[in-house]
């Protein structure tokens, strides 16, 4: 009888000890549990740069992607925003918050955070990064994928647009920080302006010099730069200062002149209704779909580490038409993007 119960109870531990084993987590970044258990749902953290979600820019078009992951993959995530004047080790410590506290992948929004997602990355091996716009050394790993765009492409484009609807011959680029990222952007939209009207000139302006980043998210810069430009005889302008263009446009409604957006088709932003009548096209820069992309390949566990670039080519660059402005000179734009695209025309991506 005491050999029965005592046979009964091992077989109860053991089969306890089974059902414990099913339930063991997977570890992070890697696939855990037992054969058949149900996958755990994919946890994202996104860490955004100075004007986070809600700049109508930049930020907002890495939001979209975070949503379209939300809503077609089940995915959770936690957002957190970099702050005007930070320190290095504020970044570091919102990407460590992420990594350390059960999300993966976590994305990196803006080449700001190179340094941090180099720290974080190495001593977090299990969790894979991705980090927009930079592929500097100090940001490169076997767990961090770096996104990038050719936004010159884009820039060229508009910078098309701009000349061709100019009336004074004179054209503005506002540029938020003056870094190599964003003198790209005044490469491209340059040699576009000089390619559709080689006799016409444009009017530079940064907004800060680094390591001062607020010329990402300060309307009243944006306004008091563009109304100096507009002074000037220029009629229209290229902002590519993120929240800051918002004041760029406020300028351009009240003296009847002209704005070109960046990033997100700022046309069709809600928050820029009261301006959107002066805003004729958006260099579409589609952080959207490089998050969305990179989401999807670690969910199906495609992840690749290094350099992934979305150019005109790809679909990762474009011009918005929104509004209808500038559908007189459509198919003007579309013969240079075949150009680009092809090869033909090379774009600068230096000054």
């Amino acid at each position: 009888m005491r050999g029965t119960q005592l046979a009964a109870g091992l077989v109860a531990l053991a089969l306890s000890m089974t059902a414990c084993g099913s339930d063991t987590p997977s570890s992070p970044g890697g696939g855990g549990g037992t054969s058949g258990a149900p996958a755990a749902k994919l946890k994202i953290g996104l860490a955004y740069d100075i004007g986070g979600r809600g700049d109508q820019s930049f930020n907002d078009s890495a939001a979209r992607g975070l949503d379209k992951a939300k809503s077609d993959l089940g995915v959770e995530a936690k957002e957190l925003e970099a702050t005007a004047g930070e320190t290095e080790a504020q970044k570091e410590d919102r990407l460590r918050q992420l990594a350390e506290g059960g999300y993966n992948p976590v994305i990196a929004v803006g080449f700001a955070y190179c340094k941090s997602i180099g720290k974080v990355a190495k001593d977090t091996p299990n969790v894979k990064f991705a980090i927009v716009d930079d592929l500097e050394d100090d940001c490169k790993g076997d767990n961090i994928a770096n996104l990038l765009f050719a936004e010159q492409e884009g820039s060229f484009l508009v910078g098309v647009a701009a000349a061709l609807k100019s009336k004074t011959g004179k054209v503005g680029f506002v540029g938020g920080v003056n870094v190599p990222l964003i003198q790209k952007f005044e490469a491209g939209y340059t040699a576009g302006v000089k390619a559709a009207n080689p006799s016409a000139t444009v009017e530079v302006k940064y907004l800060t010099q680094p390591p001062d980043f607020t010329g990402f998210n300060d309307p009243a810069k944006g306004e008091t730069a563009a109304n100096g430009q507009f002074d000037n005889g220029v009629d229209v302008i290229y902002a590519a200062a993120g929240g800051s263009g918002n004041g760029v446009f406020k300028a351009a409604k009240a003296k009847s002149k002209l704005g070109i957006g960046v990033d997100s088709d700022q046309y069709s932003q809600p928050a820029l209704a009261d301006v959107k009548d002066v805003i004729i096209t958006s260099m579409l820069k589609k952080v959207d779909v490089a998050v969305f992309d990179f989401i999807t390949s670690v969910k199906d566990s495609k992840f690749a580490a290094g350099a992934k670039t979305y150019d005109l080519k790809a679909g990762g660059i474009d011009y918005a038409t929104s509004g209808g402005k500038i559908d007189d000179i459509k198919a003007k734009l579309d013969d240079y993007k075949t150009k680009i695209s092809s090869g033909e025309i090379k774009v600068p991506d230096k000054k």
